[in-house]
């Protein structure tokens, strides 16, 4: 059962459907943060078996979506939800989508993991385990601050994003400079590039759930975002998924 901040109801069956949607994004919040560091983790040990066990077990992540979206409908077709309760199941929906795509960006990099641990080891790349940790850690707390309605903990996670995209930046640069000076490696360098990307973009979606709990809890849209966010690695636009 999770614990929630705000006030109960009268029916206790309006509760524990509610509490029931809270705790399917909480599973799908922890489950893709351990999925996107054993994909990492199989990355840096090269270890295209326990890669495989991650791009399998994406079809879970992809089940608590479905399910996230099917409890939050029905309870929005038995209780007629108003205001507060109305904000939050609408952002669970969303929330639900958005953590799945963190569970896609694990299963990305997991596939990625044969060819990188086909060459020597590129040593930019080291820095990309504290990437990893940072950006779960993101999605850790906007999970705790969704669950407990707190907005503080909400924009921290949002200020949280220019050290994802720092990290990100300095990857890029790093990687570029080694391509060129190492074009035997210049196929694992790109895929460490997308790797970087993908992990930059999980952080880009904890702070998008962090601006629905925002919204949530106040029915005001966050300003929290800096502008500059962005712009820092225009100039050097990496690769991105499709």
């Amino acid at each position: 059962m999770t614990e929630h901040s705000g006030p109960r109801h009268t029916l206790h069956s309006y509760d524990e459907e509610l509490d029931h949607i809270r705790d399917l994004i909480r599973q799908s919040g922890q489950l893709g943060g351990r999925q996107l560091l054993g994909a990492v983790d199989a990355m840096v040990r090269r270890d295209p078996d326990a890669a495989v066990a991650i791009v399998t077990a994406d079809e879970e992540i992809d089940r608590l979506r479905a399910e996230a979206e099917q409890q939050a409908i029905s309870t929005i077709g038995r209780r007629a939800p108003m205001a507060d309760d109305l904000r939050e199941i609408i952002s669970a929906i969303k929330i639900a989508g958005e953590l799945e795509r963190v569970g896609d960006y694990a299963k990305n990099i997991a596939k990625r993991v044969p060819v990188i641990g086909e060459t020597a080891p590129v040593a930019p790349a080291a820095i990309i385990p504290e990437m990893a940790r940072l950006v779960v850690r993101m999605i850790d707390d906007v999970i705790a601050a969704y669950i407990s309605r707190d907005v503080a903990l909400a924009t921290q996670v949002i200020e949280a994003d220019i050290a994802a995209d720092e990290f990100y930046n300095s990857l890029f640069r790093a990687l570029l400079v080694h391509m060129i000076e190492n074009p035997q490696q210049t196929t694992q360098s790109a895929h460490l590039l997308f790797v970087a990307k993908n992990l930059e973009r999980v952080g880009d979606h904890a702070t998008n759930i962090a601006e629905m709990v925002c919204y949530s809890a106040t029915g005001e849209a966050s300003t929290s975002r800096a502008p500059s966010a962005g712009a820092a690695y225009q100039p050097l636009a990496g690769p991105t998924d499709r």
